[in-house]
């Protein structure tokens, strides 16, 4: 039987590269996936094409409070003993040349949504639930390159992992995150695009790669599954040593 039958996972953002890579790796170990997605509908179906076992797909724009009390209710019959928090934005937020709206939609996207899409479903997950937060390891660096915002909300995120870790320990459920290094997603290809700034942040990595979204969805299994029963409120680093 595999580690995660009969078990139920909310993955956001599932259409990108790193959650698209969990939804795989969590229904190849038997969960059944709640499919989540903003925009790309073809993308949630191609995806939904390809996991070995049920699932469901479901829209929302979770930089919206109304639009989370919406999927919320969607599932209000659905217990969750997984939910994935994934989705998020990586915009640049220069200081002097940053508009509002900018501002808010990475608030929104980045922290808000995590904050509120949890709250919102805390009822509905059972006993001994995993939540995975997806962080990264530009929380605990820093750079001039103009993205300071983007690295705040991350930061938020893993304070949230640890307090959230003691808030639902009476109740059994394990509060994790994932930081990840550097992936070739479509999120920051063009980015990469640039040969200077590639070889200088692969020159970051000891293990001398990039990381894949593959390696980070194991990494959330693996904190999903009984292997990591002891385990709570800690943020787990898949950068290939980047932040050693």
């Amino acid at each position: 039987m595999s580690a995660l039958t009969g078990q139920t996972a909310l993955v956001t953002g599932a259409t990108g590269g790193i959650g698209r890579a969990i939804a795989l790796a969590l229904s190849q170990a038997g969960a059944h996936i709640l499919l989540h997605y903003r925009s790309h509908r073809g993308a949630a179906e191609q995806l939904a094409r390809e996991l070995r076992g049920t699932f469901r797909i479901l829209q929302a724009d979770l930089r919206s409070p109304s639009e989370i009390s919406r999927l919320t209710s969607e599932i209000d019959d659905q217990p969750l003993d997984m939910l994935i928090n994934n989705a998020g934005v990586w915009h640049p937020t220069p200081l002097g040349a940053t508009d509002i709206e900018t501002v808010n939609e990475t608030l929104d996207a980045n922290l808000r949504a995590v904050f509120w899409l949890t709250h919102s479903l805390a009822p509905q997950l059972n006993d001994g639930a995993r939540i995975v937060n997806i962080s990264s390891v530009a929380a605990q660096t820093a750079s001039a390159s103009g993205r300071s915002l983007y690295r705040a909300t991350k930061a938020a995120i893993d304070s949230l992992t640890r307090n959230w870790a003691l808030e639902l320990a009476p109740r059994n459920i394990r509060v994790n995150a994932v930081a990840p290094g550097i992936i070739e997603t479509d999120m920051i290809k063009e980015h990469l695009a640039n040969p200077a700034t590639r070889r200088r942040l692969l020159a970051r990595h000891p293990l001398g790669r990039f990381t894949t979204a593959e390696e980070v969805a194991d990494a959330v299994l693996f904190l999903c599954t009984d292997q990591s029963r002891h385990i709570t409120g800690q943020v787990l680093n898949v950068s290939g040593g980047f932040v050693v």
